[in-house]
């Protein structure tokens, strides 16, 4: 079992995203994550697409991609080749004997504090997701009131 990151060149259409999202559905692959956003040229959006399979399924995946008439061009994102990073918003419950540990543990991972109350702080994390997930790993002790992912972005590298 592999997984692959694809960045996809799609036209700037309504429908775009429920047709590529509708193809893996169709044969049955799951996303792991995807992203969409328009591009510098306004008449495109890039889409990543992180999905996990066996090879055949993999190879499958793109071939069938490269049929839909919305996608111009498809890149594989491969590990040193790319850079692909993913943002990570988290609000944790911090009392104010718990805040400064908590902000410890942000300032080793490089994390932005962007919001705090009498109750809590909302910390943003960019990066690899290996990163973001050691992250977390590490606020285990505490509780987490709310989290959201967005999924990998990249671009490949020169």
């Amino acid at each position: 079992m592999g997984n692959i990151v694809l960045s996809l060149l799609v036209d700037n259409t309504s429908g775009v995203l429920s047709r590529v999202s509708g193809l893996f559905s169709r044969r049955g692959y799951n996303i792991d994550s995807v992203t969409v956003g328009e591009t510098e040229n306004p008449a495109y959006s890039r889409m990543t697409v992180a999905v996990s399979g066996d090879e055949a399924s993999l190879i499958q995946i793109k071939k069938q991609l490269n049929k839909l008439e919305d996608v111009v061009n498809i890149v594989e994102l491969e590990p040193g080749k790319s850079v692909c990073r993913e943002l990570v918003l988290v609000k944790v419950k911090a009392s104010p004997s718990e805040r400064k540990d908590i902000i410890s543990v942000a300032d080793i991972f490089r994390a932005n504090i962007v919001d705090v109350s009498k109750e809590s702080v909302i910390i943003e994390l960019t990066g690899t997701t290996t990163k973001c997930e050691a992250f977390l790993r590490l606020l285990d002790g505490h509780e987490i009131v709310e989290l959201v992912r967005t999924g990998l972005t990249g671009l490949i590298r020169g």
